[in-house]
């Protein structure tokens, strides 16, 4: 006897189709996200309330690097530019920082190269 799938389970697959943004969108974020990185010899991909982001700005700001932080919870497209990021680095948590449009990770790797980091800003041209 076949039976009809239960309704929660439709709604479910319905919302997590509906959410799913499409492919025409997901490659204008990946373009978004490109640009940003492109146009900033520092991009933080970040969210306001996270304290490994405050802790990566708050580092940034002490080595008086010029950065472009843009706040992925205070955006309308947030999401899809943070799953946009997940495909294009492998990295789905924020903060997500580029240095000289090179992918450097989140803020344990920007805490570890503290050493390098004026040289890196510097190259960047950052400050």
């Amino acid at each position: 006897p076949t039976s009809k799938p239960t309704t929660a389970k439709i709604s479910f697959l319905r919302r997590f189709f509906t959410r799913a943004p499409s492919p025409t969108t997901m490659s204008a974020t990946k373009t978004k996200v490109q640009s940003i990185i492109d146009e900033n010899a520092v991009a933080v991909f970040s969210k306001s309330y996270c304290p490994y982001c405050r802790q990566t700005k708050q580092l940034l700001s002490d080595s008086g690097a010029k950065f472009y932080a843009i706040e992925l919870d205070q955006v309308d497209d947030g999401s899809a530019i943070q799953s946009a990021l997940g495909e294009m680095t492998g990295q789905t948590t924020v903060p997500n920082i580029f240095i000289a449009q090179k992918h450097l990770g989140g803020n344990s790797d920007l805490q570890a190269k503290k050493g390098q980091l004026n040289g890196l800003l510097k190259d960047a041209g950052a400050i």
